[in-house]
């Protein structure tokens, strides 16, 4: 991805929009939007993540429901992006990442 826009899109997030030989299949500029949008996601639910935690079993819970919520259809994400939002969620929070549910897959 290169352009003149200073954010750098991560790996992780890249591999979301690339065929098997590592091409984009969308162009740049929305793969770019497309990132800033779950970055902020994924930022915006650290806080709430951090009270939730104190009434669940464990931060794996936490970030499973979060993943259930995130990959409805009314959010706007599609499938991998609400798992990309949690993983990165966990990351940020130092959680360990946990194993997500994919058979409940929103339509891309």
């Amino acid at each position: 991805m290169e352009d003149e826009n200073q954010i750098v899109v991560p790996p992780s997030f890249l591999a979301l929009f690339q065929d098997r030989r590592g091409r984009l299949q969308e162009p740049p500029a929305l793969v770019r939007e497309r990132y800033e949008l779950c970055e902020d996601m994924a930022s915006s639910l650290v806080e709430r993540a951090l009270q939730v935690i104190h009434g669940a079993p464990s931060e794996a819970g936490v970030l499973q429901a979060f993943h259930a919520a995130l990959n409805q259809p009314a959010t706007g994400l599609h499938a991998d992006e609400a798992r990309w939002v949690v993983l990165r969620l966990a990351e940020l929070l130092n959680w360990p990442s946990p194993p997500l549910d994919t058979s409940a897959v929103s339509p891309p």
